[in-house]
């Protein structure tokens, strides 16, 4: 009987999806950009994935993230837990917690590659900034409006929040699961062969584009 990766076997390669087993992932956020990257990688057969976001669902989370009308009121990081288990028998380690200054060094440890889908710039820093610090791997997947970015750690700038709710900007459901395709290959490129590649993205032309980007020092 084929496995429940028999796809991605063929394509990648079998040794490649059991090497994807050992990767620890951290993943910051559970919305738009977090619920559907974890559903992804863990069906492309990643197994050691932490999740971190404080979050309940609400309604207007049904039509961009992984979750339904029954879930609306559950903390997002107890709902996706059980989704994915339920997926692909895979028990995430889920922290329904604040990333702050004093929790980002126990949040993060322990991960080989940390990915960021925080919607605000205070928690990007804090990412950004600690992963700078300890050395850990860092890519950040961010949208808004018909653009979206899967920059590694060494080019991210923070942007900012101007001022407008994250739950009013506007957001098209493809432009979140176009970036989260690039994300997962970006991703999934990096643990083959090393190579941090930068990407724009944007809806309306169905571009992606590689970023010519230059290293950028991150202060502590």
């Amino acid at each position: 009987m084929a496995s429940k990766f028999h796809h991605e076997e063929i394509y990648r390669g079998l040794d490649f999806v059991q090497k994807l087993a050992a990767v620890r992932i951290t993943l910051c956020g559970a919305g738009a950009l977090g619920s559907n990257l974890a559903d992804s990688l863990v069906r492309q057969g990643f197994r050691q994935l932490r999740v971190i976001d404080r979050d309940r669902v609400e309604q207007h989370n049904v039509n961009t993230q992984t979750y339904g009308e029954s879930d609306v009121g559950a903390w997002k990081v107890d709902v996706l837990r059980s989704q994915l288990f339920r997926a692909c028998g895979v028990e995430i380690e889920s922290h329904n917690k604040e990333l702050t200054e004093r929790t980002a060094a126990k949040l993060l440890k322990a991960s080989d590659i940390v990915i960021d889908t925080f919607d605000n710039s205070l928690s990007r820093q804090l990412v950004q900034s600690h992963c700078a610090l300890a050395g850990i791997a860092c890519l950040h997947v961010g949208l808004f409006a018909d653009y979206g970015e899967v920059i590694w750690n060494e080019h991210y700038h923070v942007p900012g929040d101007g001022g407008q709710d994250v739950c009013d900007y506007p957001l098209a459901r493809n432009l979140v699961l176009l970036a989260v395709a690039v994300a997962a290959e970006t991703l999934l490129r990096f643990v083959a062969s090393g190579a941090k590649e930068n990407w724009s993205i944007t809806l309306r032309d169905f571009a992606i584009r590689a970023l010519e980007v230059t290293p950028l020092t991150v202060s502590s």
